[in-house]
């Protein structure tokens, strides 16, 4: 495991460093900032994209790889919240998000995890199971989206 992961992140770096060297990040950038959006129309098509992006991806590729990308896009909008706010917040959502995306179908992989453990369980049960954590998963994201100092209150605490 300890060598996938290094694998993935050399993989990473190097597919960031080519990708960067190509200018792809910063036509991506201009073509999401071009795009007429407000900036929570901008954040919910963000989170869209990362929830995609964590059906059948890990969350190591989309961190590594995606987020870098849509983060010049991210720190252009604004919500009231100064930058460092902004890019805590951000993080916040996006790891909410895909644990999140890790649980709902169609993929879920961790239905599949858990299918593994416990072979006699019927893969319709858990995911019926795991329907309740997914919603409270989806009404923290959005309190956390519409109520961003739930997320901020500890980091601007210390």
């Amino acid at each position: 495991i300890t060598v996938l992961i290094m694998f993935l992140v050399a993989a990473s770096n190097f597919f960031g460093a080519v990708f960067s060297n190509l200018g792809t990040p910063q036509m991506l950038t201009e073509l999401l900032l071009s795009f007429d959006m407000s900036s929570w129309a901008m954040l919910f098509f963000i989170l869209a994209l990362i929830f995609v992006l964590g059906w059948p991806l890990e969350w190591v590729p989309i961190v590594l790889i995606i987020v870098p990308i849509l983060l010049p896009v991210v720190e252009t909008l604004d919500f009231g919240l100064n930058q460092a706010d902004l890019l805590i917040w951000f993080a916040i959502l996006v790891a909410v998000n895909l644990q999140t995306a890790w649980l709902s179908p169609p993929v879920a992989l961790s239905a599949y995890f858990l299918k593994g453990v416990v072979p006699e369980w019927d893969l319709k049960d858990i995911y019926l199971g795991m329907m309740q954590f997914m919603v409270i998963q989806l009404i923290g994201l959005l309190l956390i989206i519409y109520f961003p100092q739930i997320a901020l209150w500890l980091p601007n605490y210390w």
